[in-house]
């Protein structure tokens, strides 16, 4: 599986942060899977992909998100001996960074708007409970895929705590891949037709 921008959202926090912090970011992430289950069974992704300036709004909003984040990491002047341990309140916060990457990504609107249907049968009972099955396994896999990239970024930077000098450009790399990520989320909002 190719890591796309929750998999290097989470990967970027397990390594600035600590495997606990991917862990927080990958139970967001799905999280916010969740919400977009919910409007897909109503309908909502719909509506949303059909309306540009929904839409857009949406892709700006996450955009900009990630453009903060991207700034935030850069600006960190935290210590380079290793990935911080974040109290339970900053846990908190990590995982609702989690929610609001995903909830305000297009591609993830996009994926149940074109994607998901595919694989429903309307003869074959309620489409809003087969989305709601095929979403949550999705959720789950998911899941299973974002703490590996976790807990993989976690041992990596684990590794790095001996060369102080290598967990400060991971920490700047961290903050490129967040800009890059808002960059790409502003340019790349093509919607369905």
């Amino acid at each position: 599986m190719v890591p796309g921008p929750n998999h290097l959202y989470i990967m970027a926090r397990s390594a600035a942060e600590g495997s606990r912090s991917g862990v927080a970011s990958s139970l967001g992430v799905e999280t916010g899977t969740l919400v977009h289950i919910a409007a897909a069974a109503a309908g909502l992704s719909y509506v949303i992909a059909r309306s540009a300036v929904a839409f857009d709004v949406i892709r700006y909003c996450g955009a900009a998100y990630l453009v903060y984040l991207g700034v935030r990491a850069l600006l960190d002047r935290g210590g380079e001996t290793g990935p911080r341990e974040l109290p339970p309140r900053r846990m908190r916060r990590v995982y609702a960074e989690g929610v609001v990457v995903n909830v305000f990504n297009p591609k993830v609107i996009l994926f149940f708007l074109a994607f998901l249907p595919q694989f429903v049968d309307r003869s074959a009972g309620s489409v809003p409970a087969q989305v709601v099955v095929l979403g949550l396994t999705l959720s789950v896999l998911g899941l299973l895929s974002n703490l590996g990239y976790a807990f993989a970024a976690g041992l990596l930077v684990t590794r790095l705590r001996a060369r102080p000098r290598a967990l400060l450009y991971q920490r700047r790399g961290s903050g490129v891949v967040y800009l890059a990520l808002g960059a790409w989320a502003a340019v790349s909002g093509a919607r369905p037709a």
